[in-house]
């Protein structure tokens, strides 16, 4: 598991997230059918070292009118699409079947539980592979086609489901989401504001910790600069970031971007993209220097549009 996806674990170890993902994420008439007040994380004592070490705190049980229901919720937050998803997802199901026989865990008819596997998707280019198993296996004639596995998953991506009106109810992992696909600093303060006032008052530290415990993971991706790990409380990382706000804006005001579109030089542009993407994003890599070097003025200034618009130096150029 990537720091990224531990970060997210963090999050996903709380009843109340797994919630409001359901509630805010699914467009399904059987989520009204839940009893979310019984979701329950599956005990370690029922999963082997296997599965646990593929995917830690992330299965959960829920009812559903009167039978349990094991969310398996996949944390594969990565940059890249895995075409082979499904397969890895008939291996996880496989592996937890085999964990409820050992430790007989098993409801009174003996029969397996539905399992609703769940993948979370944050790239930055829209997933384009198939969801389902049945699209990697080759054709077959007709008379196999009914031994052959069968698995799907249900894809959230995260860039497609976090639109304009996500945050205008209160729902956790919105707002969390909302941070993280965020291209502008407007975007990730409105979000930071959203967590601020949604986890404030009793009964709440809990979820506190563990935003905060993400936020120190992910947020040299958001901002470089920010010093993440000094952060003791929520409000006091809006407040950096409304700081940080300030300071992008001035920077941009005093290096004149939109006096440098029409007068400035290539060396001007050159040096403007240069510090802006080490304020975004840290050192930046000698064969991207080399690049800078050789680029017009005319591209320069399109990657200096950029910067604050992708999650990676990389993006930039892309």
């Amino acid at each position: 598991m990537t720091d990224h996806d531990t970060s997210y674990k963090f999050l996903f170890a709380h009843a109340e997230m797994v919630r409001d993902l359901l509630l805010g994420f699914m467009d399904s008439g059987w989520v009204r059918n839940l009893d979310l007040a019984s979701l329950e994380k599956v005990s370690d004592g029922y999963v082997s070292d296997d599965l646990r070490a593929r995917h830690n705190d992330a299965l959960w049980r829920v009812r559903w009118k009167r039978e349990w229901v094991y969310l398996y919720l996949m944390l594969e937050f990565q940059s890249k699409v895995d075409h082979y998803m499904p397969l890895r997802v008939l291996t996880y199901t496989g592996l937890l079947y085999q964990d409820l026989l050992r430790s007989e865990a098993l409801e009174e008819t003996g029969r397996l539980p539905p399992v609703l596997p769940i993948v979370l998707y944050n790239g930055r280019k829209p997933w384009r592979a198939s969801t389902d198993l049945n699209d990697l296996i080759q054709q077959v004639p007709e008379a196999l086609k009914p031994y052959q596995a069968r698995q799907k998953f249900l894809l959230l991506d995260l860039g497609i489901q976090v639109g304009e009106g996500a945050l205008r109810e209160r729902n956790l992992v919105a707002a969390v989401f909302a941070m993280e696909t965020s291209v502008t600093e407007e975007d990730m303060l409105r979000a930071s504001s959203c967590l601020v006032n949604w986890l404030e008052g009793a009964g709440q530290a809990h979820l506190q910790q563990g935003v905060l415990e993400w936020l120190r993971r992910r947020g040299p991706r958001l901002d470089s600069q920010v010093p993440w790990q000094e952060i003791h409380n929520l409000r006091e990382a809006h407040s950096m970031l409304e700081d940080r706000v300030r300071v992008w804006k001035a920077q941009f005001r005093r290096e004149g971007l939109l006096a440098g579109r029409e007068q400035g030089s290539t060396t001007e542009a050159r040096n403007i993209l240069l510090r802006q993407l080490r304020r975004r994003f840290g050192e930046v890599p000698a064969e991207i220097e080399i690049r800078l070097n050789s680029a017009s003025r005319e591209q320069l200034e399109d990657w200096i549009d950029r910067v604050y618009e992708v999650e990676t130096v990389e993006a930039v150029f892309d």
